[in-house]
Formats: structure tokens, sequence, C-alpha cells
């Protein structure tokens, strides 16, 4: 792998290691596994839940610090993510590195304590999985890389769920399939946009490889199927019939986003699309947290 141009790093601050963490997934990881949470059939400790929520959050930014590390070289060609802390020096490559891999130990043997061993194992092989099958191998290798990186990811309501002391059983799996054929859609409609700064640092993007028309076509693929299975908790009957109606209206959304990019491709409505997705996922959740919390007041 190239190395980064960067020698002679600045003294870091905290912010710069909040930074390398990716605070943004960081936040989506905490809000998804709480909802796995609010599911699970069973109602633990308050306290050794928070305990486990910080524990899966730190998985998760370690394994994005140790992403970072992996990708210090493209980051430093790529526009978007230029201002990182390796790129941008403030961060030494071999600190980074190290604080992933403790972070990371941590974070699975403290979830062990608070939870159990199920979902610690779990939480073990998402961030291997994002860490290395993802970013060492996926990333630069396919251009189905975000189709199967995809799963690190959707993990954090699973393991959520587990941490609950629920079991593996098919609920936890609707769960993690949602965010699983939600994420190429959401991913390849920013791809579109930032085309030039992939195809500059050699990742083989849909885009890049299959072009933006055959890119278009598979995200319009990917909303007909994510639409109805974002209904399936209801039909499952792990929710009511009213969070069924909103993720009825949410994916109709969703494939009125992704049909208007395919008949008018643009940047404007590959941005739009990828703006919708990201409040998608949250009103789904949300709406999975609020049937958790009031499904009792409606039946």
């Amino acid at each position: 792998m190239a190395q980064t141009m960067v020698t002679s790093p600045q003294m870091a601050d905290p912010a710069d290691f909040i930074a390398l963490m990716k605070p943004r997934v960081m936040s989506l990881v905490v809000f998804t596994t709480v909802i796995g949470m609010m599911l699970a059939p069973t109602a633990p400790h308050p306290l050794l839940m928070v305990i486990a929520i910080l524990a899966i959050a730190a998985g998760a930014g370690a394994s994005g610090a140790i992403n970072q590390w992996y990708d210090r070289d493209i980051d430093a060609v790529m526009k978007r993510t230029q201002s990182r802390p390796i790129p941008a020096g403030k961060i030494n490559p071999d600190e980074a590195l190290a604080f992933g891999v403790i972070i990371s130990m941590l974070s699975v043997l403290v979830l062990w304590f608070a939870a159990n061993v199920m979902a610690a194992a779990l939480l073990a092989f998402t961030i291997f999985f994002y860490a290395v099958v993802y970013s060492v191998w996926l990333k630069r290798s396919t251009p189905q890389n975000i189709v199967i990186g995809g799963a690190a990811g959707a993990f954090p309501p699973a393991i959520g769920w587990l941490a609950a002391g629920g079991s593996l059983t098919l609920e936890p799996l609707i769960l993690f399939g949602i965010i699983f054929i939600w994420t190429p859609p959401h991913f390849w409609a920013l791809a579109l946009v930032k085309n030039d700064d992939y195809t500059r640092a050699g990742i083989p993007m849909m885009p890049v490889v299959a072009g933006a028309q055959s890119t278009i076509n598979q995200i319009v693929a990917y909303s007909i199927v994510l639409a109805p299975f974002a209904v399936l908790p209801a039909v499952m009957g792990m929710t009511s019939i009213v969070y069924g109606v909103v993720a009825s209206m949410l994916g109709l959304g969703f494939l009125g986003y992704a049909l208007r990019l395919k008949r008018e491709p643009s940047d404007a409505n590959a941005m739009a699309l990828f703006k919708y997705s990201i409040l998608y996922l949250f009103l789904i959740f949300l709406a999975l947290g609020l049937d958790a919390i009031l499904g009792g007041f409606y039946g």
C-alpha cells in the first residue's frame, strides 16, 4: 500500500481522535443499537445497557480509526477526505492504528462483561469485517464493496438485540436486513456525485466501473426491494400496523426519489436521494422505537 505523504504530524488533540472514530457513523450505530435493545423481548438493567451502548459505540469508532489508518493514502487524494486527521497531518498513522486496535479489544471485553458473549462476539466480528474484510479487501477490489461491506453497518441493531438478552432469531435479522438493503442505494447516490474523487483514487465504486446509468438502475432495483422489506416488522408481528403504514409511506418516498433520478439523472437529484436516504433510515428506526414505546396505547 502506498504510504501517506504526511511525515511530521502536529500534536493531536482529543477532537482529532474523536474525528478519527467517525462520530457521524458512531451516532448512527448508537441510534440503531438502542432501537435494537428496545425491540428485544427482555429488559436488562439500565446501567448495564448504558455501558453496553458505550462499548458498541467505541467498537464502531475503533473500526473507523483502523479504516482511516489503512485508507490514509487514498484519503490524501480525495477532496472529501483530505481533511481527515491522518492526511491532514494531525495524527501519526502508527498512533491511529494502536488507538483503533486497543479500543477495539477493550470494547469487546467491556460488552462481554456488561452483556453477554454472543453480543461481544458479534461486535468483534463486526469490527473485523469493517476494518479488514471491507477496508483491506473489498473496497479496492470490487464494485460490490458497498453491497457486501454494508453488512458491517447493518449489524448494530442485532448487537443491541443480543446485548439486551435476545436470541439470534428472525427479528434481529430483519433489522439487519433493512440497513443492509438500504446501504447500496444510499452510498451509490453519493458516489454518483463524488465519482471524480473515486476515479482519481482508483477505487472501483459502482459508478466508476459500471457507469452512472447502470448504477442508477441498481439504485432503483434496491429501492423496490427495500420498500416492502422495511414493512416486514409489522407483517411479522414485531410492531403494530401503525409502523407498517409509516414504513410504507417512507418506502414509497425513497422509491420516488430513485425514479426521479432515473428519469432525470443529475448530481442534484442524486444528492437529493442521498439526503432523503439518511432521513429515511432515521425515521424508520425512530418509528420502530416509538412503536415499541407506544404500541400498548394503540393495540
